[in-house]
């Protein structure tokens, strides 16, 4: 199945142009991973109300409750953009909340796609393990997830847990 959707992925077009960089004041931790996905820390809320000018269709925010996301859910969609939320903590990442990134990724229609959370750190263990999916090994993809944004040792130890229960 994931082969399916890698295959689909690399099928279709190509994705609308979206900035390779941002003003970290704008958006922290800004990292263009490749053609139509976007990985970062929390936009600022006059950044958020640009983000369909900047050429974004989908937004998903791992953030939880408590840090905003159903304010910032009423602001994207306001602006006319795709709000996904699939919020991430160390004590409960699981595969799940990989595989409804992954869906929203594997979405033609959704690109390009902004994913964040507060600090890019939940986005790299994310990362870490589409990227771990894709064939690479844990400590490749630890890395991958480190060069996006993770850091915190809490989230690192997720990670680790979610790749050792993920299966091929």
């Amino acid at each position: 199945m994931r082969s399916l959707a890698l295959a689909v992925l690399l099928a279709v077009p190509a994705p609308a142009e979206v900035p390779e960089t941002m003003d970290r004041a704008a958006i922290p931790n800004y990292r263009l991973v490749q053609p139509g996905l976007a990985t970062a820390g929390q936009p600022s809320a006059e950044t958020l109300a640009r983000l369909k000018e900047l050429g974004f269709r989908t937004v998903v925010n791992l953030r939880t409750e408590k840090e905003g996301a159903r304010e910032e859910e009423a602001a994207v969609a306001a602006s006319g953009l795709r709000y996904v939320w699939v919020p991430v903590a160390p004590d409960t990442f699981s595969a799940a909340d990989v595989d409804a990134v992954a869906k929203v990724l594997e979405d033609p229609e959704a690109a390009p796609v902004l994913l964040h959370c507060s600090s890019a750190n939940r986005v790299g263990g994310v990362w870490a393990v589409l990227e771990a999916r894709k064939g690479r090994t844990p400590e490749e993809a630890e890395a991958a997830g480190r060069a996006v944004g993770l850091s915190s040792p809490a989230m690192v130890e997720a990670l680790r847990r979610v790749l050792a229960s993920d299966g091929p």
